[in-house]
């Protein structure tokens, strides 16, 4: 049997950062948490002196710190993928550098994980987002949303995304290298292609400028700025699945292929099925292509603003940029019916997600707020 090596664990953590880490496609987030370790007590012990005792210390320790940016515990994810990187450090050091005999995070208890994430927008978050990012930044981040919540690709699939990997015309976005380490095709809805024809068509090179720290800081200042609580940018991919799903022109297999998911127990977190839907699916097929209209066929909110010309404008606070306008109230409220029928009917045919009525109104200075009924009745809500 060859002897044990005696190192600290600062200097094998280096090593290991040299020669595994440096092939891992996370090798900045490995990286950070390598650096994090050997700060800690664990740095300056020999690898084969520590125990598992050691180690669930380091765990329990980690448990009660405080992140400096949300000022909350360490979550116990972060604590996990830890666990994790010790786990696979001691037992590269005992098999292939001779380092320990031992591998003293397999004896000891991982935090339990916490619950899937389920946060997803409001229709009034949404359009938040979409208009600042518009108003108020590169072209990039306004196509970076859009582009999120149209092909529910990952924050990195997108940055990564490359113009000779992008065919237009037949609305597929190629991505050779993804997080689970399979290429897949994303087809591209018309809004997300339209997206990124606006940035400017290139035959080659990246298609967005943004790297990964500047799309994180950029994020932040804008989710502070709207006073948005609790939204993250991987949200977006999870609104984009949930809104998939809402389609119902897609099974579970389907959005899989879309989303890039390979274990279908993780999907199924996303399809936030509700009683009412239940209920439907309980009544069969009668009538099931006429009730799937008419279930979008209601009365979303609208602002009327009376311009200095005294004609009327309609404001459909649902619909980005969906206007319509009239010499009086009354025929601005008609042109508002037919334009938002007409925009619930091509969204229908090009099988684009149609928002729901927002419960949260926009606040609107001037104006009244009224309910567009695109089958014919009107009625004000606040005067």
């Amino acid at each position: 049997m060859n002897p044990i090596i005696e190192i600290s664990m600062r200097d094998a953590l280096t090593r290991y950062c040299k020669t595994v880490s440096i092939l891992k496609k996370g090798y900045e987030q490995e990286k950070y948490r390598i650096d994090q370790i050997s700060r800690s007590v664990l740095g300056s012990k020999m690898v084969n002196d520590i125990s598992s005792v050691d180690i669930a210390t380091y765990r329990d320790s980690r448990l009660q710190t405080i992140n400096f940016r949300t000022k909350k515990p360490l979550s116990a994810s972060t604590v996990r993928l830890e666990l994790s990187l010790l786990s696979n450090f001691f037992d590269i050091s005992r098999i292939e550098w001779g380092f320990c005999d031992d591998n003293p995070v397999k004896n000891v208890r991982k935090p339990k994980p916490p619950r899937g994430r389920e946060r997803t927008l409001t229709p009034r978050e949404e359009r938040q987002i979409l208009r600042y990012s518009f108003a108020h930044s590169n072209p990039d981040l306004y196509s970076i949303v859009v582009v999120a919540l149209q092909t529910a690709m990952r924050q990195g699939e997108i940055l990564g995304l490359l113009w000779e990997n992008v065919n237009l015309k037949l609305r597929i976005a190629h991505l050779p290298e993804t997080k689970n380490g399979s290429k897949r095709d994303v087809p591209l809805s018309i809004k997300a292609r339209d997206a990124l024809i606006r940035l400017g068509v290139k035959s080659s090179g990246k298609v967005f400028t943004y790297t990964s720290n500047g799309i994180k800081s950029t994020w932040r200042f804008m989710i502070k700025s709207l006073g948005i609580e609790d939204l993250h940018f991987h949200d977006l991919r999870h609104q984009a699945i949930t809104n998939l799903f809402s389609l119902g022109t897609l099974d579970m297999m389907e959005v899989a292929a879309i989303s890039g998911h390979r274990s279908l127990s993780m999907l199924k977190r996303y399809t936030h099925l509700k009683g009412q839907s239940l209920v439907k699916k309980l009544e069969g097929n009668k009538h099931k292509g006429k009730q799937v209209v008419l279930n979008h066929l209601i009365p979303y909110p609208a602002a009327i603003i009376r311009q200095d010309d005294s004609s009327y404008l309609v404001k459909m606070l649902d619909f980005n940029g969906l206007t319509a306008d009239g010499a009086c109230r009354n025929s601005a409220i008609r042109s508002a019916q037919d334009v938002l029928l007409r925009c619930i009917i091509n969204a229908m045919r090009e099988s684009c997600v149609i928002p729901q009525p927002d419960q949260y109104l926009d606040v609107v200075v001037e104006g009244v707020i009224v309910m567009i009924d695109p089958m014919g009745a009107m009625m004000d809500i606040l005067d």
